[in-house]
């Protein structure tokens, strides 16, 4: 790495040294960040796949589970997986509408969505070796644009969760709006006023507070815990032996593709977050323990798994950088995946609480691919070019998911991925401008550099 690059890349120590409590509330911090997306995706499939509330709940506890055990791998670093930085897994949304399709065919169901997972996670992990070389074309004015588009992407989850769920009677009633703006005031209250621990358990002491004033006005609905085991420990296999059926399994290899482009995306902003250059091993590791989570998922009665996108934002806002944060975080994720009244208590956190915490973090993620962005020659017509088509294309999935209705349904999983969009579209630019365009280029510069 050049002296000019490391400049640019703020100092950070690999591992912080922090007190357990600190760790354990920052921790607590992401795995509330991470919860709602979490549970999403399982919830929406087994409603798809008409199964019962006890069976519903057991196939979240599976999610938790392998999350929290995918996190700490990616975190911690086991054998050759784990990227060994800050990363939160869970269920990605990427293949939720081919699954949903799965569910609903006569002879797939359930055990075919299985098996097309784990054969999906073992083609990861053949192909996650090559998909690492693909660094070199990912340039700081790539990275940028990238990274901009997932907070910008994010960031109707976070409007629609302030203003009190896309599902909400009342959406964009005042009080949900009074309830997400005292979070986020009370989380730039903190930044503004206090330093160190304070800052960085800022955002979960705001959605204490606002958890708190919802509990007071009856906004927290604790219905059915009475109903909910003590404790429930996850069986591999619960709904039977997993089905691979041919046509599934090339939708879900697909899926695993897109996954690993979003995920290089994500890796890269941390990277540059945490002051950590990813090489290709570091993203191989990476990589592969995506692949491997997926693979596992399929025999625990869960789907394909990756890196979450929300968490980058709570990395940068907190200034915690240090991987011992996520591996306490996926600890919290198992320990929840055994306790269902727990697990049941998180899931009542109100929407609107989550979005003011969600507006402040997904935002930084956007910030900071605006400052990566910084350092590519913006000042460059096609290069300002790429940026502006790029993030367009990225935001098309957000502002009319219908867009791309009448195209085959395999295509799905890259036309409702805003990151998927973005990214595809700015390696696209970057190779045409700048890579097979580059000799052309230099002829320019150099040019006006001699004129006659």
């Amino acid at each position: 790495m050049s002296e000019l690059s490391k400049a640019r890349i703020p100092d950070a120590p690999a591992i912080q040294r922090l007190p357990l409590l600190q760790l354990i509330l920052v921790g607590l911090q992401h795995v509330l960040l991470m919860y709602g997306g979490a549970i999403a995706v399982p919830l929406i499939i087994g409603q798809a796949a008409g199964l019962s509330r006890e069976e519903i709940a057991f196939l979240i506890n599976a999610d938790l589970l392998v999350a929290g055990i995918a996190t700490i791998v990616q975190s911690l670093g086991i054998g050759p997986m784990g990227i060994r930085m800050p990363v939160m897994m869970g269920a990605s949304f990427a293949a939720v509408g081919s699954m949903v399709a799965m569910a609903g065919m006569p002879g797939i169901g359930l055990q075919g969505i299985f098996g097309a997972t784990i054969a999906a996670g073992f083609f990861g992990m053949l192909i996650a070796p090559f998909m690492s070389k693909v660094v070199r074309f990912f340039p700081p004015l790539v990275t940028g644009t990238v990274i901009t588009s997932i907070g910008l992407s994010l960031f109707p989850v976070a409007v629609n969760w302030a203003g009190g769920g896309a599902a909400a009677a009342q959406f964009g009633s005042p009080v949900y709006l009074a309830i997400a703006a005292l979070v986020l005031a009370t989380i730039l209250l903190i930044h503004r006023f206090m330093r160190g621990f304070w800052v960085n358990i800022s955002v979960l002491i705001g959605m204490c507070i606002g958890y708190v004033l919802c509990g007071a006005i009856g906004m927290v609905d604790l219905s059915g815990m009475a109903n909910a085991p003590w404790i429930q420990f996850v069986t591999p296999l619960h709904f039977g032996m997993p089905k691979f059926e041919l046509a599934p399994i090339l939708s879900m290899c697909l899926v695993v593709v897109i996954i690993f482009v979003e995920s290089t995306g994500m890796f890269l902003a941390l990277g540059k977050i945490t002051g950590q250059e990813v090489c290709p091993r570091m993203l191989r590791r990476g990589l592969l323990c995506d692949a491997g989570a997926s693979f596992v998922a399929g025999f625990f009665n869960t789907f394909t798994h990756s890196s979450f996108a929300q968490n980058i934002g709570l990395v940068q806002m907190t200034g915690v950088r240090c991987r011992s944060v996520t591996i306490v975080a996926g600890g919290l994720l198992i320990v929840l995946s055994l306790l269902p009244k727990a697990a049941f208590l998180v899931a009542s956190i109100p929407p609107a609480v989550l979005g003011g915490a969600a507006i402040a973090m997904f935002g930084m993620v956007a910030a900071t691919g605006i400052k990566i962005l910084q350092e590519a020659d913006i000042g460059d017509r096609r290069n300002q070019l790429l940026v502006a088509v790029s993030i367009g294309m990225g935001l098309i999935p957000v502002v009319r998911p219908e867009f791309f209705a009448h195209l085959p349904l395999w295509m799905s999983p890259i036309t409702h991925s805003g990151i998927a969009m973005a990214t595809l579209s700015a390696l696209t630019l970057n190779l045409l401008f700048n890579i097979l365009g580059g000799a052309e280029r230099a002829a320019i510069n150099d040019c006006h550099a001699h004129p006659h």
